[in-house]
């Protein structure tokens, strides 16, 4: 039987922590091993529990959970899923400077937070669609081009569809409803993607699909 993964809730609401709690303990495969309220005592739990998944807020009392994110990846003590109410860029690309593996939105369906655990777990990155454009044109605004347009080609037609698909800012669990397809099947095809591409995380997919063309600026996240 494989060992649940362990996750370290961060937030200075206790309502918020007990809200992400009662969500995660019904999940038979995830464990909470630890909560924090700041950013000094995340640190703190986080080098005494090694949690695999690390839920970070940013605003809290003292140090902040983008100063607390630097520290717990830079001791490797587990890997950091941003969780903000504040849609900002300045949170966005600080987090992702930081070393997060996640930014998220605290409205996030409860299935979609389960699911950016594994994700980040599994080693990948995972973005909220609300802020996957803004990163594109933080990374491909104009900036010579850093990937291979070429290995494009590489893809099968499915691949191409679901790195299309990612690209758009949809989670696993989205593009299996799309496709009519299972989420095992959805992720061993993004498993493909990345390995054929020589890409390291989702947001690295998300660059590539914008700059070989696959889809535009233009083109609608939701959809």
């Amino acid at each position: 039987m494989t060992d649940p993964m362990r996750v370290l809730l961060v937030d200075d609401q206790d309502l918020v922590r007990a809200g992400f709690r009662m969500i995660l303990s019904v999940e038979p495969d995830i464990e909470v091993v630890g909560e924090a309220s700041d950013g000094e005592k995340a640190i703190e739990l986080a080098l005494a529990l090694r949690p695999d998944v690390v839920l970070m807020d940013v605003q809290m009392p003292g140090m902040d959970g983008i100063t607390a994110t630097q520290r717990i990846v830079a001791e490797d003590a587990g890997k950091v899923v941003i969780l903000t109410t504040f849609d900002r860029d300045d949170y966005l690309f600080e987090s992702l400077g930081a070393g997060a593996s996640g930014f998220l939105l605290k409205n996030t369906a409860p299935e979609d937070l389960v699911e950016a655990i594994e994700v980040v777990h599994s080693g990948h990155a995972l973005l909220a669609p609300e802020v996957t454009r803004r990163v594109i044109k933080r990374f491909t605004g104009g900036g010579e081009r850093v990937y291979r347009p070429d290995l494009l080609a590489e893809l099968t037609e499915r691949e191409r569809e679901v790195l299309g698909l990612i690209a758009r800012g949809l989670t696993n669990t989205e593009i299996a409803a799309q496709l009519y397809v299972g989420e095992a099947t959805v992720k061993t095809h993004v498993s493909r993607v990345l390995l054929k591409l020589g890409l390291r995380d989702r947001v690295q997919a998300v660059v590539f699909a914008y700059e070989c063309g696959l889809v535009t600026p233009g083109d609608d996240t939701s959809s």
